[in-house]
């Protein structure tokens, strides 16, 4: 069965392509999503249209990818994380983590445009590729350092707070202990 394309679609074609393809795959698939028409005259006009409307988005959208690539090629970020004396990583540090410490700088990329062969384990300097396109990559340069035991420990105390409650405190804090058989409520 011939139809035309709406959309691009991998493997099979690109907008305003008219394809031969099994009637099943139209009927049930490529039809009802919307994805694909029959090639009449009239849908090939709007087709055209809407071909036209798309190169020029993607037109755009590639010039915003190439802006992108530009500011963060050959950006260096540091990712503090938890390791042991040998320099291995407890957990490991991924693409997620990656753009996480890039939107803390005001550089915003998307997780999957991150390459990385495998998690990273160990601290050390990694020169990660950013995939915006198939012909459009930018490195980055990314510092694993570890983290200073030191400086978790004072965030989660105050200075001063031993973790005893002083009698006024004593006072308002509620009753952990549950009501015994002997107690009354």
């Amino acid at each position: 069965m011939k139809v035309m394309l709406k959309k691009n679609i991998v493997k099979l074609g690109t907008i305003g392509d008219v394809v031969e393809v099994k009637p099943g795959y139209a009927r049930n698939y490529l039809l009802p999503l919307g994805l694909a028409v029959e090639p009449t005259e009239a849908n090939t006009r709007a087709i055209e249209a809407e071909k036209l409307r798309f190169q020029e988005e993607a037109a755009e959208d590639r010039e915003a990818q190439e802006a992108r690539a530009a500011a963060i090629r050959g950006k260096e970020i540091t990712i503090s994380a938890r390791a042991n004396e040998e320099g291995h990583l407890y957990g490991s540090i991924g693409p997620a983590q990656i753009a996480a410490a890039l939107a803390a700088e005001d550089v915003f990329v998307e997780p999957e445009h991150i390459v990385l062969d495998e998690p990273i384990h160990r601290l050390d300097k990694y020169d990660i590729m950013v995939r915006f396109a198939e012909d459009l990559v930018a490195e980055i340069h990314v510092w694993v350092v570890p983290t200073h035991d030191g400086d978790a420990a004072s965030q989660t105390s105050a200075p001063g707070d031993d973790g005893q409650v002083d009698g006024a405190d004593r006072q308002q804090a509620p009753n952990k202990l549950p009501a015994g058989p002997e107690d009354p409520v």
